[in-house]
């Protein structure tokens, strides 16, 4: 892992390159999450560098500070950036809270990536009560909600989904609920239209947590908006269907970069 300091802090980060002479890619995972969710795209490496971001009290990464909402989104924001100048990174790929994150960042900060890739991400990330319940008092019951048919995986193989609740366990209860409540407050769907980057919005067919229609209000309200909706998948699309995944932000960015 590299790391990264500022904030006084360090940030950690999986730099991958196998030569690629495309855009930088910089992946930001979502609640409760660490680098490795993105570990199927480094096979875009061979045409894109890629940086894969542990978020502040996730993996390798130094804590925050900071209360839920957007005092995390805008410290989580900080981390990607420092990231970005580390890299040079060009592109920003978020999945989930990460989308949230790089939306954050292409409203409220200087830096203008050549494009940006959302994945089971949405304007508003409200997130159902109950959950919101079991992630305070009852963690278990939480992660195997998450985990429950057609929310992280649609058909997922045994040691995806294992591979996902430990991460879970990993990141701990705390910051994982930092992470649902954030995404609980976070709504920009009249802020969409200052977005002047092209997006990509993509989505996995059969995610109840953020359904393609999240994705299409993303792609319709973004001038330079695009979606893209892929079978057999639910939430974590990059991780259950890797190969169409990768094929649509490669297709994606040969286009806009």
């Amino acid at each position: 892992m590299d790391m990264v300091s500022h904030h006084s802090r360090e940030t950690a980060y999986d730099w991958v390159d196998q030569g690629g002479n495309g855009p930088t890619l910089c992946c930001i995972h979502g609640s409760g999450g660490r680098h490795d969710v993105w570990s199927s795209q480094y096979h875009l490496t061979d045409r894109y560098p890629l940086a894969a971001v542990d978020l502040s009290g996730h993996g390798d990464s130094d804590d925050i500070d900071a209360s839920a909402g957007y005092s995390t989104l805008s410290a989580y924001a900080d981390d990607t950036l420092a990231v970005v100048n580390d890299t040079d990174a060009d592109v920003l790929v978020g999945s989930s809270l990460g989308g949230a994150v790089a939306v954050h960042v292409l409203l409220e900060r200087s830096y203008t990536p050549d494009a940006v890739v959302l994945t089971g991400a949405g304007a508003r990330l409200g997130v159902l009560e109950d959950l919101l319940a079991w992630l305070a008092t009852d963690f278990e019951r939480a992660v195997e909600f998450l985990h429950g048919e057609d929310r992280f995986f649609h058909q997922p193989a045994p040691e995806r989904q294992a591979a996902s609740k430990d991460r879970f366990y990993d990141c701990g209860q705390a910051v994982t609920n930092r992470d649902f409540r954030t995404c609980h407050t976070f709504d920009v769907r009249d802020q969409l239209e200052a977005i002047e980057v092209p997006v990509l919005a993509v989505c996995g067919e059969y995610d109840q947590l953020t359904p393609p229609w999240y994705h299409e209000f993303l792609a319709d309200e973004i001038p330079a908006g695009e979606y893209a909706e892929l079978e057999d998948a639910a939430h974590l699309v990059m991780v259950e269907q890797p190969t169409a995944f990768n094929d649509t932000v490669a297709d994606f960015l040969e286009r806009v970069c």
